[in-house]
């Protein structure tokens, strides 16, 4: 049967980096790369100190409000040499609403911005076995949104394990635009622009996320559900970069269009 979340304990190694990363979020202070100092970690390994450092969170009165598809693009997988997404864990405190000020220079270490496409779901999805009809059923709606990701990692020197293992980079979240149902549009073909301070920066399109945002999804609810874990009704699960990252630093402001659902902004403090 499906569950939230299953927190393993591993070994030292696995809750010393888990712990590391966590102590780096509070801090603001970066850690060297976890594949340089035990370059024997595996991605399972990864993935357990990824639920370490969500443990931690948990801990500290935190809680899951919904998850993240990352690498879907193939110029990411190309530079992280790898030929699969990955994922992580969205929490409480990561979630800002359009026209709310991020504070960065209080909050983050080197933070990104990426244009994404966030689904809100209405009923549970629970793999393997799933198709896209069973991720459009239980699809609330979608809607442009802004992944801010930062790196616990020092100069964003990352290989895949590195990644994973920080919660797959994963920093803040803005929802904005219009509820859009997913039946009603063509996801893989729906342009994505990208301004930075009234500039243009980058234009997308949905299939830059494994061809299309739905693909993505159907990939998370497969592996996620084969791990135990549930896409849980009303949580939230971004879908993975539609363009390049934006650096992003306070007195910056940016915007995020989507063709047929409006747009998202951001200010950056």
């Amino acid at each position: 049967m499906c569950k939230t979340i299953r927190i393993e304990n591993g070994s030292k190694k696995i809750i010393q980096y888990g712990d590391e990363l966590y102590n780096a979020l509070i801090t603001r202070q970066t850690i060297a790369p976890i594949t340089e100092r035990s370059p024997e970690v595996t991605i399972e390994d990864a993935y357990k100190i990824q639920n370490q450092m969500i443990a931690r969170r948990i801990e500290a009165g935190e809680s899951i409000v919904g998850k993240k598809v990352g690498c879907t693009s193939k110029a990411v997988m190309n530079m992280l040499d790898v030929n699969q997404p990955d994922f992580g864990y969205l929490l409480t405190d990561m979630v800002y609403s359009e026209g709310q000020d991020i504070p960065v220079s209080e909050k983050m270490i080197q933070p990104k911005a990426e244009g994404e496409i966030a689904f809100i779901l209405k009923r549970d999805l629970c793999g393997p076995g799933l198709t896209n009809a069973d991720i459009l059923r239980a699809t609330d709606a979608v809607m442009p949104c802004f992944e801010i990701v930062d790196s616990r990692i020092t100069d964003w020197k990352i290989k895949i394990q590195d990644t994973i293992a920080d919660n797959a980079s994963c920093g803040y979240l803005v929802l904005g635009g219009s509820f859009v149902d997913p039946r009603k549009i063509d996801l893989s073909v729906c342009g994505l622009t990208l301004e930075k301070n009234g500039e243009l920066m980058y234009t997308g399109a949905g299939a830059a996320a494994l061809g299309s945002p739905v693909n993505a999804m159907t990939w998370l609810a497969n592996t996620m559900g084969a791990l135990g874990v549930t896409l849980k009704a009303g949580e939230v699960i971004l879908s993975g970069a539609l363009c390049a990252m934006v650096d992003a630093k306070a007195g910056d402001s940016m915007r995020v269009s989507v063709g047929g659902m409006g747009s998202t902004s951001v200010r950056f403090v």
